[in-house]
C-alpha cells in the first residue's frame, strides 16, 4: 500500500507540473504497473480443453432451465448476459420465489477472478456451476436429478460425447460443470475505452476520465481493485477504516468466516471486478447501492477513511464508466427436446 501510494502521489506530483502530453504518458506508465488490458482471446482452462463442441455444449447447458428443479431457472437467469452479467437484482430469485442471502456478481470476465462467489468458496468457475445448480434457495437440484434429465435427451447424449470423446461416461456432472466453465470463459469484454487508452490511444479518455484515473490510483483504490479485472484477485475486509451501516453490511453475512471460519476473515470479501461496472446495479453483495456515484463515496469513507469531494466522485465514476468493453456476441441457443423421460418440473 506505502509503496502505491508513493507511485501514484509522484503521478500527481508529475501531472501538475509537466505538459499534457507527458502527463499522459507519464499516467499511462503508471497504471501500466497495476492494471492489465482484457486479452482478445479466450485464456487457457487447467485441466480444461477448450473446444468447439464443448464451447457449444456448454452454451445449451448456461441457458438450459432444465438443470433447475422447477424447468425455471438457468444460469442466465442470475448472470443475464443481456444486462452485464447479472440480474440487476439487490438478490437473486430463486427455487419457490426465494430471495437469496447476496447480490449475483457478473460471469463477464470472470474467468479472471482469482476464486469465484463473493467469499471466494469456488477455487473456480467449474467449481462455481455446480452451486447454485444444488442450492436450495437457487435452482434446488441434484447431480443424479440433472444427469437423468441430460441422458433423457438423445442430442444431449451426441452432444456430451462430441464435447468428451475420452471420457467412456461423458453424460456426468462433473461434464456438464465443465463444458458450463469452458462456454463462461468465452464471455469476456476487451476494447474498453481504458483498454485502448493503456495500449496508447490519448483520444480513446476523456480529461475527465483520465483525471478520474489519477484520483483512483492517488487515493489508493488501486490498491484492491487491480490487475486485469480491476478487483476480483483479493480479499479485504468491507470497512477498512470505517464498517458501512447494517443497511449496506448485514450483520449476518459475515464473508469468508463461513469459508475460512477465521476470525480475523469476518466482513472479509473478494474485491468486487469493476469490469463493466456501469451496467450491474446494485451494487455490493448486499446489492443495497444503486447509484454507482454513492457506491464510490461509500468505497471512500469506509475504505479509505475520506469523504470523497462531489468532483471527485464524478471524476472517479466518470473513469469507471470506461470500463465497460465490448459485449461478446450471444445466440440463444436452440435446446435439444425434452422427452418423456425427462423429470418434469417441481415446486414452482
Amino acid at each position: 500500500m506505502q509503496r502505491l501510494l508513493r507511485i501514484t502521489a509522484a503521478c500527481a506530483l508529475t501531472l501538475a507540473v509537466a505538459g499534457p502530453a507527458f502527463a499522459a504518458d507519464d499516467l499511462r506508465a503508471k497504471a501500466k504497473e497495476v492494471f492489465e488490458v482484457i486479452p482478445t482471446s479466450v485464456p487457457e482452462i487447467k485441466g480444461n480443453a477448450i473446444t468447439p463442441a464443448r464451447i457449444e455444449l456448454g452454451r445449451k447447458l448456461f441457458f438450459d432451465p432444465r438443470l433447475s428443479r422447477s424447468g425455471l431457472i438457468s444460469c442466465n437467469t442470475c448472470h443475464n448476459l443481456g444486462m452485464g452479467g447479472d440480474d440487476n437484482l439487490e438478490t437473486s430469485i430463486g427455487h419457490g420465489w426465494q430471495k437469496g442471502p447476496r447480490n449475483a456478481p457478473t460471469v463477464l470476465n470472470a474467468v479472471f477472478n482469482i476464486a469465484q462467489f463473493w467469499d471466494g468458496r469456488a477455487e473456480d468457475l467449474r467449481t462455481q456451476a455446480k452451486g447454485p445448480v444444488q442450492a436450495g434457495v437457487e435452482m434446488a437440484s441434484t447431480p443424479e436429478r440433472v444427469v437423468a434429465t441430460l441422458k433423457s435427451m438423445p442430442e444431449y447424449v451426441a452432444d456430451f460425447k462430441a464435447a468428451f470423446r475420452d471420457d467412456p461416461d461423458p453424460v456426468s456432472f462433473d461434464n456438464m460443470a465443465k463444458a458450463i466453465e469452458i462456454y463462461e470463459a468465452t464471455l469476456i469484454t476487451p476494447d474498453s475505452k481504458f483498454d485502448k487508452w493503456l495500449a496508447g490511444d490519448d483520444a480513446s479518455m476523456t480529461k475527465l476520465e483520465t483525471a478520474g484515473l489519477s484520483l483512483f490510483l492517488d487515493k489508493g483504490c488501486a490498491a484492491c481493485h487491480n490487475g486485469v479485472n480491476i478487483g476480483g484477485n483479493g480479499y479485504y475486509p468491507f470497512g477498512v477504516v470505517e464498517q458501512p451501516g447494517a443497511d449496506i453490511l448485514p450483520v449476518a453475512d459475515k464473508g469468508r468466516f463461513a469459508v475460512t471460519k477465521t476470525a480475523t476473515e469476518e466482513y472479509v470479501f473478494r474485491a468486487g471486478p469493476l469490469r463493466n461496472i456501469a451496467l450491474t446495479a446494485p451494487y455490493f453483495h448486499s446489492g443495497k447501492v444503486w447509484d454507482l456515484e454513492q457506491a464510490v463515496a461509500v468505497m471512500g469513507s469506509s475504505q479509505l477513511g475520506e469523504t470523497l469531494s462531489e468532483s471527485d466522485v464524478k471524476a472517479i465514476t466518470a473513469f469507471l464508466t470506461t470500463l465497460t468493453g465490448v459485449m461478446p456476441k450471444v445466440e440463444y441457443p436452440i435446446l435439444p427436446v425434452s422427452t418423456r423421460e425427462t423429470p418434469k418440473p417441481e415446486g414452482m
